[in-house]
């Protein structure tokens, strides 16, 4: 029987947080999880190639944006179950027996794992925290906790939209109550915190979930977000 899993990783000049990712994927290959690794790159100038050659994981090509390149890779994905991770996102170590627990008694629900980030101290552990409230009281965690769910699921919910922002967004919205936490935590880059402020980028992250809630177009969110 085939490895049930295939990895979607989003990437656009990813390269310096790709390799600690795919290094710590080394334990769902051993455990027999993961079927293919899918890199849908959104018009890298690194060496994604390269880094996907080597590796021996699949590479698309297309524009980009994270919700269709999420998109483009569910739809090419063969497993019978999807793991969406960030190219910063790393499972901790023992995930793997995490997601088998979750695969064996919740085969038709989701999960998402819990945030920490690759930082030390008040600021980081307050940011996570409210993620991991957010994720559990009103079913909304981010994509950088990582998403993995029944690929027939994912289709029978419509999928991720192509949209430049709040794609993991509204997927979570679609799966509701299917979705559950893993019980285990992903490991993620603070360097946009570090760069922005903690308390900046914090505020911005829930002013624009606000705006995308009360309906404003995700185009705009997304140059928002960006200056």
């Amino acid at each position: 029987m085939p490895a049930p899993i295939s990895v979607l990783i989003p990437t656009l000049n990813a390269a310096p947080h790709l390799g600690p990712t795919l290094a710590c994927l080394t334990e769902g290959l051993t455990a027999g999880l993961i079927r293919e690794v899918i890199l849908s790159d959104g018009g890298s100038t690194d060496d994604i190639a390269q880094i996907a050659e080597g590796v021996g994981a699949r590479l698309m090509t297309g524009p980009p944006g994270r919700g269709g390149q999420l998109a483009r890779a569910a739809a090419a994905a063969r497993g019978d179950w999807l793991l969406a991770l960030h190219a910063d996102s790393r499972p901790a170590p023992g995930w793997a027996g995490a997601v088998q627990a979750h695969i064996a008694g919740h085969a038709d629900r989701a999960g998402y794992f819990d945030l920490r980030f690759d930082r030390t101290g008040p600021a980081p552990r307050l940011v996570a925290g409210w993620a991991n409230l957010r994720a559990r009281a009103a079913r909304l965690p981010y994509g950088d906790q990582g998403l993995l769910m029944p690929a027939a699921l994912y289709r029978h919910v419509g999928g991720y939209r192509d949209m430049p922002l709040m794609e993991d967004v509204a997927l979570a919205r679609a799966l509701g109550r299917r979705m559950r936490p893993l019980g285990h935590v992903i490991v993620t880059s603070a360097d946009r915190y570090v760069r922005d402020g903690w308390l900046r980028r914090g505020a911005r992250n829930l002013s624009t979930l606000a705006l995308y809630r009360l309906g404003a177009d995700p185009v705009w969110l997304a140059q928002r977000y960006r200056r």
